[in-house]
């Protein structure tokens, strides 16, 4: 499914991925994506899959050099270096947390767990070991039932972490998007149970255990940017036997107003691709972006996630680790992006005292009901 370059003139046209595995080069039209890259034509002027294909070239033409200057950035991030100054507002004015939290959602066997560990293998070079156990292998039963924080640098001044979260279900929308805007409201903590309708009988033998791994003593991290992440294999083989469900629940969690962030979309991370095959790889990312209305190159990502034993799942692939350390890049940027003025002493007292009138109308409106009741019993009387 993946070609291999080894003429001489590929490797002289691309340089820094001579030897890498491009799945996308053995695709349709793909020929005339290279022969464009001399015109520089407009970008909108192509079709969407010659997009696709120029943006899977630019992630192997920046894969070696790329990834390593994307690490250096991220190692040296901190909370807010990303911020600009907009509308006259110093930095020390803004609401900024000490850490900026990104959240994995999708559904179940999505991929969310294997990623977690494909970031900790590319940003924190751990190499073959696993830190977030996965459905795969010999666990393919298994499922993530509490909330996970993980510092994927490995590093203790970190200014980013990642939560990853127990996968939802297509056939229970209104329970998925209900838990999802508490998460986006409320905020998140480590080992934060997620519990559903029929979990109290899994959990009931281990009901100590589980009140100690939620210990209150977790910090509450308010979500500043979320990653959707989706197994496009059983999205496109769904479509392929004319069943819409994945596909149209998808759109429903990447569309639903709790993820968006300072009007933008969340980043979205298309995983299990190497399932399929070049062109249903390609067709299924196109037909997916077009679904929920984005663009097909803009914050998507198509990466090859880890196995059960923490390496890729053929070859090591630096297309794929460079575009899961500019995601998480991106993530940054529209966090940073994202931060609200701190309340100062006038905005706690406006929001006190509207709280104050709210409080005060519910109960006149109460008071006005009784006196309206009491006074329609003694008419009756008379």
């Amino acid at each position: 499914m993946k070609n291999q370059l080894s003429s001489s003139d590929e490797d002289d046209e691309y340089p820094s991925s001579g030897m890498m595995y491009c799945w996308w080069r053995s695709a349709a039209k793909f020929e005339e994506c290279s022969r464009l890259k001399v015109a520089l034509p407009k970008i909108a002027g192509l079709t969407p899959r010659l997009r696709v294909l120029r943006e899977l070239e630019r992630l192997a033409l920046i894969a070696n050099e790329g990834l390593n200057e994307l690490r250096y950035k991220l190692q040296m991030y901190r909370s807010g270096d990303f911020w600009v100054p907009t509308g006259g507002i110093k930095k020390e004015e803004m609401d900024i947390p000490p850490v900026i939290t990104i959240l994995l959602v999708g559904f179940s066997a999505s991929g969310k767990s294997s990623l977690v560990n494909l970031m900790y293998s590319v940003l924190g070079r751990t190499g073959l070991v696993p830190f977030a156990q996965t459905s795969s292998g010999s666990a393919k039963n298994y499922e993530t039932m509490y909330m996970e924080e993980h510092n994927v640098l490995r590093s203790l001044q970190s200014g980013f972490c990642v939560y990853d979260s127990r996968g939802f279900n297509y056939d229970k929308m209104g329970e998925a998007l209900e838990e999802l805007s508490s998460w986006m409201i409320d905020g998140v903590h480590h080992n934060q149970p997620c519990l559903r309708s029929g979990d109290h009988t899994l959990l009931k033998d281990d009901a100590e255990t589980a009140a100690l791994r939620s210990s209150s003593k977790f910090v509450q991290r308010r979500v500043n940017c979320s990653m959707v992440v989706v197994n496009i294999a059983e999205v496109h083989k769904a479509l392929k036997a004319g069943d819409s469900k994945p596909l149209e629940a998808t759109r429903e969690l990447f569309c639903s107003p709790a993820l968006r962030n300072c009007n933008e979309n969340p980043i979205l991370i298309l995983t299990h691709g190497d399932l399929l095959t070049t062109e249903e790889r390609i067709e299924g990312r196109l037909k997916l972006c077009e679904r929920l209305g984005i663009s097909e190159t803009n914050c998507v990502y198509d990466v090859v996630c880890l196995t059960e034993y923490g390496f890729l799942a053929e070859e090591s692939d630096p297309v794929t680790a460079c575009a899961v350390a500019e995601a998480v890049y991106r993530a940054l940027l529209i966090s940073d992006r994202g931060h609200f003025p701190k309340k100062n002493f006038q905005d706690w007292a406006v929001f006190i005292l509207s709280w104050l009138m709210t409080f005060m109308g519910i109960l006149f409106a109460f008071l006005a009901e009784i006196c309206t009741t009491l006074g329609h019993r003694k008419k009756l009387k008379h």
